[in-house]
């Protein structure tokens, strides 16, 4: 589509394959002495503050030519303590020709479409990126500010107060302003209405308060990919298609079909606008746009056919080398506390841009605004805003001699994932290929013991772009025994950290690798919770260790070993097997060990099928619910017909005709909250009154946490007539008071011609095989009365002489622990050698270490203020720290100095 600004004739595209550069706070490496910024290549920055505020480069490596990613710590002093920051910061050189920024929107270079930084990067070729401008999480996924890339407005700036941009000319020279959109469009006969902006979602300007689209006129390109333009805009609108500068379509107070046309564009009229295309517009007519950007300080006015790239963002943060006052409230983004940040600004001379971003993770604990533009300041920055941050920070870039980029550093999330965002900043290269400069050790930094992993050689060039290297010859060593050599790889033989070097003639390269220790994980839990104790049973049990630096890693098998209660059994690739269950045994346990370190335990345990619900008296609301919007139908409970005439179902009916995309069809149990299942359960199975519609049939759960987890039932649904589905959920990951959510029906966009759009499927009878928890399963009821001194205690009313009397010491209460297992269920098993009491209740393996605060509950480490003691050749536990973790009430009578623990 072509229109006009200014006086120059610009052409709309949807950018793709552009190049972007980026800054980022992050992992710390190689820690070296305070750095005083400035640096020969990156040109001149001020020293870092004094000690309480102070920037200590850790490493630096190039990413391209032109690039370079620093790593820093950062130390400030927070409610009186010293606190230590991660940061990252790409540092671009603007006056190197073969690096460029630009700015990486959604999908297919589409707004209202969201991706992750590394998706945009890996899609447009970036070799680093990071988030970029604000959005709301509850719209269409569109950037607040403005953006440009390449001369093309992607987004024009909102009319919001305070909000400032990042730009870059042709020439390279990098700006900071606040800027407002003006432009107009113009009818054959010189009739004009202004133009409010192009690609904009509905929003509240400032500070006026209004609807942004109430009696304005907006620009729609084909850089936007929903058919809703924008959604919840104030009024019907009417639209108006242009191709080719001339009017083809006309529709008055109703939007035209579709998605914009890339060889055209849509303008979109409301209130007193959309009357001036009702008496002034007609298809066949010329039609002329033209606009511009013009800055809030300086009145000047920019064509956008001047820019290389822009991309908004939110405050003001340092101006002139100093921290800024905060040009618009910084409450809505935290600005107080300290979070995942990023940001960008460029330095004093304008030959170097900055992309920054301050981690919150296991490892850093974020910044506050305040302490982020110290930061700035500190490693000289003389301008820079504040972009996106919080669980959108994020950044990305190529390792030397690698091909793609990957994370920097771990996200704030919980789960350390990438959010999906609106659009990023991303660093391209364009240098040709150069010669061979240097060899890289390309491989896994870290191993588990047993863990074998290749290792290779990669190659970079003149320009710090990746070169082929394969066929180089190496040999490899270790330089100790902490890995070992196998021929094919380096295998981990015990903690510590290793080098390893190849050697190729006179050339060699080396890197560092840790082997992982029981010390370094935080939890070891498999996804497989309960299964049924048969001989013969079979069931998958991998295993996910949580480091302490917050990363999760898959533990392979041969890192393993296994401990079995109540059973023989044996694993094997990742595959637990029953041989035997031990004589009156109700209840057995697999416990996966790594280097000492023990995992969330397995329980087997007799089990049985329980109805869960057969829809004769359900007391709780059953509703359909269709997606996207258009997607229509009913789940109500009905009487049943023919073979279930005498039994009432739950009837889903569904009318995926209209909308597009993957389509969805709900039955949703109480609304959104769900119903429980039995905790533990193994096996669900379903009558389903199929369709043969060859959609997919599943079941949607909820954690306690509202993780959902999905688990397919028929895929496709290629029968008709009742059919019993049961599937496995051993290995679901679902965990106690999981609840179901709903049963549902997908018709997938890919081959949707295929599959029906309407029909009918109906549900009877679901159940659950769950453990019967009963005897060693459970905590049996009593209640227990000791007397600190006193070698006797009473169960339940009857008194029972003991040989050890509790022991009051520094006001913590210690027990031989058998005396409590004894009346409340499990077992608990004493290691000489490691000094460590294991101690089994239920589903509950507890683990303490004489001397240690630090304990493992279920799998995952926990720290105490106490810690079990050896007292005259016996081993006591804190009574109430046992007893409380596995579910038993304690009570403390100081006159008496008795306690009494209750179940």
């Amino acid at each position: 589509m072509v229109v006009r600004k200014d006086t120059k004739l610009v052409r709309f595209a949807v950018r793709n394959g552009k190049k972007l550069i980026l800054v980022t706070l992050a992992g710390m490496i190689w820690i070296q002495p305070v750095w005083n910024v400035g640096t020969e290549w990156f040109g001149p920055a001020s020293t870092a503050h004094a000690a309480s505020e102070q920037a200590v480069k850790l490493s630096e490596e190039y990413i391209t030519s032109g690039a370079k990613l620093l790593k820093y710590q950062y130390t400030t002093t927070r409610s009186g303590k010293s606190v230590k920051v991660l940061a990252d910061v790409i540092q671009v050189d603007l006056t190197n020709p073969y690096v460029h920024l630009d700015v990486m929107t959604g999908k297919g270079g589409q707004v209202t479409t969201r991706q992750s930084v590394q998706g945009m990067a890996r899609e447009t070729g970036a070799v680093a990126g990071v988030n970029g401008d604000f959005f709301s999480t509850t719209g269409q996924g569109v950037a607040l500010g403005g953006a440009v890339s390449q001369g093309t407005v992607v987004t024009s700036p909102s009319q919001l107060t305070g909000m400032y941009a990042f730009a870059l000319r042709n020439d390279r020279t990098p700006i900071i302003d606040r800027f407002e959109f003006q432009g107009s469009v113009m009818t054959d006969s010189g009739l004009t209405f202004p133009l409010s902006g192009i690609n904009q979602e509905a929003y509240i300007t400032e500070p006026d308060k209004t609807y942004s689209h109430a009696n304005k006129m907006y620009i729609y390109t084909s850089a936007w990919k929903s058919e809703d333009r924008p959604k919840d805009s104030s009024t019907t609108p009417t639209e108006v298609l242009v191709q080719g500068g001339v009017v083809q379509q006309i529709s008055i107070k109703a939007p035209i079909p579709g998605t914009v046309p890339s060889d055209g564009y849509i303008l979109r009229a409301h209130g007193t606008a959309a009357d001036f295309v009702a008496a002034n517009l007609y298809v066949g007519q010329q039609l002329d746009t033209n606009y511009r950007l013009r800055s809030l300080s300086s009145g000047q006015e920019l064509n956008p056919a001047d820019l290389k790239m822009m991309i908004g963002g939110h405050t003001l943060l340092v101006d002139q080398g100093k921290p800024s006052s905060f040009t618009r409230s910084v409450t809505s983004i935290s600005g107080s506390s300290a979070v995942a940040r990023t940001a960008i600004g460029y330095s004093q001379d304008g030959k170097y841009a900055y992309l920054i971003a301050a981690e919150k993770n296991n490892s850093s604990s974020g910044m506050t605004l305040a302490e982020l533009q110290k930061f700035m300041a500190a490693i000289g920055i003389w301008k820079g805003l504040n972009l996106d941050g919080g669980g959108s920070t994020t950044m990305v870039d190529r390792p030397l001699a690698e091909n793609e980029a990957t994370l920097t550093f771990t996200t704030s999330n919980g789960d350390g994932s990438q959010r999906a965002v609106a659009n990023g900043l991303g660093i391209y290269t364009t240098a040709p290929q150069g010669t061979l400069k240097g060899l890289k050790v390309s491989g896994a930094s870290s191993l588990l013991i047993g863990q074998t992993a290749e290792y290779s050689l990669k190659g970079y060039d003149t320009y710090y772009n990746p070169v082929d290297a394969s066929g180089i010859q190496a040999t490899w060593k270790a330089d100790n025994g902490n890995i070992s050599w196998t021929g094919a790889g380096f295998k981990g033989v015990k903690p510590g950290t290793s080098q390893i070097t190849a050697v190729s003639g006179d050339a060699k390269a080396s890197m560092k690798v840790t082997v992982l220790g029981g010390s370094d994980l935080d939890s070891l839990a498999s996804t497989t919770t309960y299964a049924p104790l048969a001989a013969g049973t079979s069931v998958s049990v991998p295993m996910q260790a949580k480091l302490k630096d917050g990363r999760s890693i898959e533990v392979p098998a041969e890192s393993l070993t296994w401990e079995f209660k109540g059973m023989k059994a044996a694993v094997s690739g990742g595959v637990l097997t029953v041989q035997s269950v031990n004589a009156g045994a109700k209840v057995a346990y697999a416990t996966a060990k790594y280097d000492g370190f023990s995992s969330t335990p397995i329980v087997l345990s007799t089990a049985e099928e329980q109805i869960w619900e057969n829809f004769e008296n359900t007391d709780y609301p059953i509703s359909f619910k269709g997606l996207p919007s258009e997607a229509a139908g009913t789940a109500m409970v009905v009487q049943g017909t023919g073979e279930r005439e005498n039994s009432k179902i739950l009837k889903l009916d569904y009318d995926l005709t209209n909308g597009t995309g993957n389509k969805f069809a709900y039955a949703e149990f109480n609304g959104t909250a769900g119903r429980g299942i039995p905790d533990g359960s193994t096996a669900m199975s379903v009558d389903v009154l199929g369709d043969s519609s060859l959609n997919w049939l599943r079941a949607e759960f909820a954690n306690p946490d509202g993780k959902a987890v999905y688990v397919d039932l028929a895929k496709p649904l290629n029968f008709s007539g009742w059919k019993t589905l049961t599937v496995d959920l051993s290995a679901a990951g679902l965990k106690p008071s999981a609840k179901l959510k709903r049963l549902y029906l997908v018709n997938l966009e890919e081959g949707q011609d295929e599959r029906a759009l309407t029909g009918s499927v109906s549900f009877d009878n679901i159940k659950f095989t769950s453990p019967v928890m009963d005897g060693d399963t459970g905590l049996p009821s009593a209640k227990v009365v000791m007397t600190v001194g006193q070698k006797s205690l009473t169960v339940n009313g009857k008194k029972q002489g003991i040989d050890v009397a509790p022991l009051l010491q520094n006001d913590t209460t210690y027990v031989p622990i058998r005396y409590v297992l004894d009346h409340f269920g499990g077992q608990s098993e004493w290691n000489a050698t490691s000094k460590k009491v294991t101690v089994l209740s239920g589903s509950n393996v507890m683990e303490l270490t004489v001397g240690k605060k630090e304990f493992t509950m279920n799998g995952t480490r926990k720290q105490s203020t106490v810690s079990p003691i050896i007292v005259d050749g016996r081993t006591l536990v804190p009574l109430r720290l046992v007893s409380e973790a596995l579910g038993i009430d304690v009570k403390w009578e100081k006159k008496t100095k008795s306690i009494t623990l209750e179940s």
